[in-house]
């Protein structure tokens, strides 16, 4: 027969895994994990905390502590405040149903917007102002002509649309040929797989990219660009002479 002691620690228990806060904690970073397409192994990683913990969060058994809470999110990108977010829980928590309206709107000028530079981009954020942003809107300056000049491909959490605005633009993939686009074309790749865009005309060469990774992880990317790492790259067959 069962003793009452472990019937009441089975109900202290449901009733710990039932708790709201746990259930939004975990809600918030599971779909944090499935819209970045990280595993918890990944998440381990960028915040310091253990596989185990990050499980037990995730199924609501788990709270976390004030500091490892500003670990998690420091390491994946977020404000804190994410994690108490109680309509990031309801959409993680029921998929295609209506989440709470946040009537949200951000306004983009000439000359507005975050500016990263380096040698292969220049990056102007979107609606930077914005936090918790669901895409990254980025403009984009094309630099690097060859591959030689870029380097490495880049990869990053996430997916992307691209769409030129100036000029010609050059894709390379690392499991796809290149191909070119025209002003006016789109290309919607998984963020993933190594990628490179590259200037093909002489004058300025412009793309509007829509990333589902965060500004953090978008910057992150770009300023570790090449650092003592080969990484994917392209090559080319040769041309046929005349």
């Amino acid at each position: 027969m069962p003793s009452k002691t472990k019937g009441s620690a089975a109900n202290l228990a449901d009733e710990a895994t039932e708790s709201p806060h746990l259930r939004r904690l975990g809600d918030a970073l599971k779909q944090l994990r499935k819209r970045n397409g990280w595993t918890l192994a990944e998440i381990s990683r960028r915040s310091g905390l253990s596989i185990s913990a990050l499980s037990k969060v995730q199924n609501g058994q788990m709270s976390l502590t004030y500091d490892k809470l500003v670990a998690l999110s420091a390491g994946l990108g977020v404000d804190v405040t994410y994690f108490f977010s109680p309509e990031a829980a309801e959409a993680a928590a029921e998929p295609g149903g209506r989440s709470m309206v946040t009537g949200r709107r951000s306004v983009h000028r000439e000359g507005d917007g975050a500016r990263v530079s380096t040698p292969v981009y220049d990056h102007t954020y979107l609606a930077s102002e914005l936090s918790h942003k669901l895409m990254a809107p980025i403009l984009v300056d094309l630099k690097a002509r060859t591959l030689e000049e870029f380097g490495p491909l880049m990869r990053h959490p996430g997916e992307e649309f691209t769409v030129v605005m100036e000029g010609r633009v050059e894709v390379c993939t690392e499991f796809y040929a290149p191909v070119v686009l025209e002003k006016g074309d789109g290309i919607y790749i998984d963020s993933t797989m190594a990628h490179a865009y590259l200037a093909a005309d002489e004058g300025r060469c412009r793309v509007l990219s829509v990333c589902t990774s965060s500004e953090t992880e978008m910057k992150e990317a770009l300023i570790t660009h090449g650092d003592d790492a080969p990484g994917p790259r392209v090559t080319r067959a040769p041309q046929n002479a005349g």
